[in-house]
This record gives structure tokens, sequence and C-alpha cells, in this order.
């Protein structure tokens, strides 16, 4: 019996010489989930700018508490003096961690990329942008991708990691288009002449900027026709609608060009002349 008291009195005065490390490890554990739920707060505001679904900045929230309460645990073990068992923890961590970094590569790839967008976004909702091809006007800029919709009213969620690897082109950052158009004359025609007569009739189109001016180039030499090109700069900031003012231009410019008896021509079989002719008829008898 006295051998069995002796053995708990030992235990006690071990327990009672732990007790200031056990202490300092509870301790360093509660502030590390402190520290993690106040990161998980962090982390789940910024990703309200940018994520509707509350549903996956919850999980990123609790992830981020996880895994402060990890680390935690494992530094409270060590303090404690259980050095193998925070150890065990580390290695069976580290497996895990391989494991779920290679079976969710491109989840972590696509929220990592988001992360990144809302620190440095080069785009807004509303922007006209195009990726890897695929162009369209941006509606939802989530964590994991960006939604996009085509001019054809085509929804498409684009993987916030192409956005991040890609180049990306923004089409109204400044609110600035350049559109252009073509069309052919005939080679019996002046380019010179032709080239003020398109430029006058697209400025006086409306939505046209005079800033940067317009411009028409004689592109190149075709074996049907001269082929012309005209540019025009549109502010879409101040509510023009791209395609209607380039229409208004086109239709403008096809107007003038006929009145001053100009040809359009696309192919020499389809050639039309617009001059009128002079017949001559010689009457015998």
């Amino acid at each position: 019996m006295e051998s069995i008291l002796d053995g708990f009195a030992a235990e006690f005065d071990t327990f009672l010489a732990m007790t200031p490390r056990i202490l300092a490890g509870v301790l360093l554990f509660v502030l590390f989930l402190i520290a993690g739920r106040l990161a998980s707060r962090g982390v789940r505001r910024l990703a309200a700018r940018t994520e509707r679904e509350s549903r996956t900045t919850r999980l990123i929230g609790r992830i981020m508490s996880m895994i402060f309460g990890i680390l935690g645990l494992v530094m409270a073990l060590h303090v404690m003096g259980l050095t193998a068992i925070a150890t065990s923890l580390l290695a069976t961590g580290g497996i895990l961690a391989v494991v779920l970094g290679f079976a969710f590569k491109e989840i972590g790839e696509n929220l990592l990329a988001g992360i990144m967008l809302s620190f440095s976004r080069s785009f807004n909702v509303g922007d006209l942008i195009e990726s890897d091809g695929l162009r369209g006007i941006v509606r939802a800029v989530n964590l994991r991708d960006v939604h996009v919709r085509t001019a054809d009213g085509c929804d498409i969620f684009i993987p916030s990691a192409a956005i991040y690897r890609n180049a990306l082109r923004n089409y109204t950052r400044d609110g600035l288009r350049r559109v252009s158009f073509e069309l052919g004359i005939d080679y019996g025609d002046d380019p010179a002449s032709a080239r003020t007569v398109m430029r006058e009739a697209i400025e006086g189109s409306p939505g046209v900027l005079t800033t940067p001016p317009p411009s028409v180039e004689i592109m190149d030499l075709s074996d049907a026709y001269v082929r012309m090109q005209g540019h025009l700069w549109v502010d879409t900031f101040s509510g023009s609608v791209v395609s209607t003012v380039r229409s208004e231009a086109i239709n403008r410019v096809h107007r003038a060009l006929a009145e001053n008896g100009f040809t359009f021509s696309s192919n020499v079989t389809t050639a039309v002349d617009m001059r009128p002719v002079t017949v001559r008829v010689d009457e015998t008898g």
C-alpha cells in the first residue's frame, strides 16, 4: 500500500513540475486559435470583395482556422515536452499535404490566382476583356473564376489561373475603343480623293471622337480593287455604343462615296459603277 502511495506522490510531483509547461502549451494553443480566427475573418473579408458565393468564403475561413489550430497544437506539444508526438503529427500532416496538393492542384491554383487578382486586378466588372482567345464583358469576378459574357450572349467562366497566367487585353480600361472597317474602290477612282471623302464622312458621324482623330488608309492593291480602311475612336464612358457608332459611320461613308461618283468593288465581276453613262444612238434611214 505504501509503495502505491509513493508512486502516486511521485506522479503528482512530476505533474506539478510539468504544470508550467502544460499551462504555457495551453496558452500558446489558445493564442494560435485566436490568431486563426482573426486570419479567417481577414481572408473572408478579402474573399467577400470578389466572391459572391458565401459557401466558398466560409470554406476558406475554416481552412485558415484549421491551419492555425494544427500549428498551435504542434507548438503546444513541443512546449509540453511531447516532441515525439509533435514530430509524428508533422510527418503525417506533410504526407497528407502532398497528397491533397496533387489531388486538388487545379483548385488550389485557381484559389491562389483569385486571391492575387484581388490585390492587383487589371480589370473591373463591366470591362471588355480578352484572355486566351476568349472575349467578353466581365459580369463577375470570383476567387475561382471570372464570369464573362460574349457578344452572342454566351456566358463563359474563365479559371482565375488562366487569367493570371495568360496575357490579358482590356479594351475599356480608359473608355476609348478604336474600331475599323474596310471597303474596296475601283482602280479607275482616285484613292487620295476617296480618303478625303471617307475621312470627312467619318468625322461628321455622331459618336466619333475628334481626339484621337479618325483616319483612312490605303491598305493594299489587290487584284480586283484598291482596299481602303477607315479607323475611328469611340468613348464608351460617354454612353456611346461601339457597334451603333461604327454602323452609322459606315453608312455615311457609303453614302458620301456614292454621291461623289466612286465605284464600290469587291470583285471584278461584281463591280458596280455608280457614275452616269452617256449613250449615243445614231438613227439611220
